[in-house]
């Protein structure tokens, strides 16, 4: 089951953001076949100001897990995430689902 991250910085959060980035992608890297799509949400001066990712897992626990090890919850940089479960129709331009 594919879902759909959409995930909210807490207010003046980018500097502390910039300082856990490295842990965040380190964690993505334990999970990197499962991610379909990752990238920093941008505000109108073009800085980060949350997180959209599409990732794969085989369960809703997987998913839960991963965002147990989530260092941008553990170091409370999202204030505000939202999980959606989603249909994947199209990967890279190809039909991949239904």
């Amino acid at each position: 089951m594919q879902y759909m991250i959409r995930a909210l910085d807490g207010r003046n959060m980018l500097e502390k953001r910039l300082a856990v980035r490295a842990q965040h992608l380190e964690n993505l890297q334990k999970i990197k076949g499962k991610i379909l799509c990752a990238g920093g949400l941008l505000d109108e001066e073009g800085k980060m100001k949350g997180s959209a990712l599409v990732i794969d897992f085989e369960s809703e626990d997987a998913l839960k897990e991963y965002l147990k090890s989530e260092p941008y919850i553990i170091e409370q940089v999202w204030a505000d995430v939202e999980v959606s479960r989603m249909n994947v129709v199209l990967l890279n331009g190809e039909k991949v689902g239904k």
